[in-house]
């Protein structure tokens, strides 16, 4: 028996490597087709969105003075980081695309029904989770579009009767976009939604596990 074997056969007798294994990967799954990928790929985006904002909060000072320059820095002063940037800021557009498309060929071939309802809902908390990150996370870089949409983006709420109001002070901490508009979008999309998202996506992952994919449905279904 080689070293690594050894190795892994101490690990396994502690941990239980091969029953994870056999649970988690090696399950059959039904016919299906690349439509049903989206999910993993919604994973793998969010992932990397974390990887590289965690790069990004190394030089981005979120404060009205300095955010603009921080970034300005990061794409021009840091090593590699127009790329960095260039993929935390592309990448969030693509995983808005993949989890809408995700939700759409779950809703289309009915994936939502029974036994997958909870699925289905934490499904639903990740969709909106992730239009939030996308949305406070364009203010981020206090340049003009980014103010302007987030002013006219936080006034929506306010149109709502009775607490529409509030829900708009809410969001912007006070009347107007300030300061305390910017750390409070910095907080929730660094760490608020990020632990949300992380926390729902390790339900979703265990019902997909405990009650496998769904199959494409056929003419009887």
């Amino acid at each position: 028996m080689s070293t690594a074997q050894k190795v892994y056969t101490w690990l396994d007798e502690r941990l239980g490597l091969t029953g994870i294994y056999n649970v988690v990967l090696d399950r059959k799954v039904p016919k299906v087709n690349w439509w049903f990928t989206l999910g993993s790929a919604s994973l793998f985006l969010f992932v990397m969105q974390g990887v590289t904002g965690i790069f990004l909060t190394v030089y981005y000072v979120p404060s009205p003075d300095h955010a603009y320059d921080s970034i300005q820095y990061i794409m021009n002063g840091v090593s590699f980081g127009w790329l960095i940037r260039g993929i935390h800021h592309w990448g969030a557009t693509l995983m808005v695309v993949v989890v809408s498309i995700h939700m759409l060929r779950t809703f289309y071939l009915a994936a939502y029904k029974y036994p997958r309802e909870v699925t289905w809902l934490t499904g639903v908390v990740l969709f909106l989770a992730t239009l939030s990150m996308g949305f406070t996370g364009y203010l981020l870089p206090w340049n003009q579009r980014a103010y302007w949409a987030t002013t006219v983006g936080t006034e929506i709420p306010g149109t709502a009767p009775l607490i529409g109001p509030l829900v708009t002070r809410v969001l912007r901490g006070g009347a107007d976009l300030s300061a305390v508009t910017l750390a409070r979008f910095f907080s929730v999309h660094i760490w608020f939604l990020p632990a949300i998202i992380a926390a729902t996506i390790g339900i979703h992952i265990y019902l997909v596990i405990r009650l496998g994919i769904s199959s494409i449905p056929d003419k009887d279904d």
